[in-house]
């Protein structure tokens, strides 16, 4: 019997780049730019679904941040994390920061280095 350890590979290791983050001031209100980055019909004409990973928002907390996973269309296929955060702004609009975080998955070694466990004869 081998009960040797196997390597989850779900559990790869990911290196993450620093991200780049770009923050802009609108006049419209935190409202309206929500729905302009989760309503899918009004986000396609900015951020088409083409270029996310899946269509559906990773995480969101509503009226502050939601997260997509985005997915190049050409190889290697690299993919980032993109979250939008909005938060109202001193005049009545609205402060929107863009963060996206490349994330690298690192080669996984030929030797995983798991200790192997054997049974007592």
């Amino acid at each position: 019997m081998n009960d040797a350890a196997k390597p989850d590979p779900s559990n790869e290791p990911l290196m993450v780049e620093e991200p780049l983050v770009l923050e802009f001031e609108f006049d419209a209100p935190p409202a309206k730019v929500w729905r302009a980055v989760t309503i899918p019909e009004l986000r396609e004409r900015w951020l088409p679904d083409c270029d996310l990973a899946g269509a559906e928002p990773e995480t969101s907390i509503p009226g502050e941040e939601v997260r997509y996973r985005m997915r190049d269309s050409e190889p290697p296929f690299r993919e980032s994390q993109v979250i939008f955060r909005i938060e109202p702004n001193v005049s009545g609009g609205t402060r929107f920061r863009i963060i996206q975080q490349a994330c690298v998955k690192l080669p996984q070694p030929a030797n995983s280095n798991c200790s192997v466990m054997r049974a007592a004869a």
